[in-house]
């Protein structure tokens, strides 16, 4: 009698726990009026003058790529899976527009909580590098974007299909300390935080850039 009152007693407490995480990460994935810029980027903090080096080198790759060379997009994959690191970057302006989180691939290793990168095909892993944003098209995410990698380190990445898209496992808001799911190497970012950037690549006279690094 005594072991099963215990065992009553612990499930009890695993039903609460898992109960509560459930509750306290539920409105992570429910879009607050599209507030996707959580996390305060300091204008001279490390990571502002880390993106905005990042920003002045795409202008000028931009300029003889005939590319847009006003607005790039900027993926760190040095910050947790769980906190904003996709920027939309203002050039002209010199300011971040937007931020959302981003997957990054699992390698088809099982989970990763960080990244791990790869160019090899089917390798499932991201790749870092430097990629022209291509037309549009619609797939099994719904209207999704062709990547053309620009470097060695990614100039498989039509071949891969590793395009930018949507999908609902990801967040509309940071999760940190509490880490995003995976996808096959492609930037995968929330369908809230596509509905935002894709009328900024739509609406673009020249295609833009977007850098992945670490």
């Amino acid at each position: 009698m005594f072991y099963k009152t215990l065992l009553i007693v612990f499930l009890t407490i695993i039903v609460l726990l898992l109960a509560t995480c459930f509750f306290w990460y539920r409105p992570k994935f429910t879009s607050s009026k599209n507030n996707f810029y959580l996390t305060v980027v300091k204008k001279h903090s490390e990571l502002f003058i880390k993106l905005q080096a990042k920003a002045k080198d795409l202008n000028r790759l931009a300029k003889t790529k005939n590319c847009n060379p006003d607005i790039c997009f900027l993926i760190d994959m040095s910050v947790e899976s769980g906190k904003n690191r996709f920027f939309v970057y203002d050039i002209k302006n010199d300011s971040i527009l937007l931020a959302g989180l981003v997957a990054h691939g699992s390698c088809d290793g099982g989970f990763k909580t960080s990244a791990s990168f790869s160019n090899r095909m089917n390798s499932g892993c991201s790749s870092l590098g430097k990629y022209k944003i291509g037309e549009a098209y619609y797939g099994r995410f719904g209207k999704s974007f062709k990547l053309f990698g620009l470097d060695t380190t990614n100039n498989n990445a039509f071949k891969r299909s590793v395009v930018l898209h949507s999908y609902e496992c990801v967040p509309e808001q940071e999760t940190y300390p509490v880490p995003i799911c995976n996808s096959r190497g492609c930037p995968m970012v929330s369908p809230g935080f596509m509905n935002q950037i894709r009328p900024i690549i739509s609406s673009s006279a020249k295609p833009i850039l977007l850098w992945v690094f670490d």
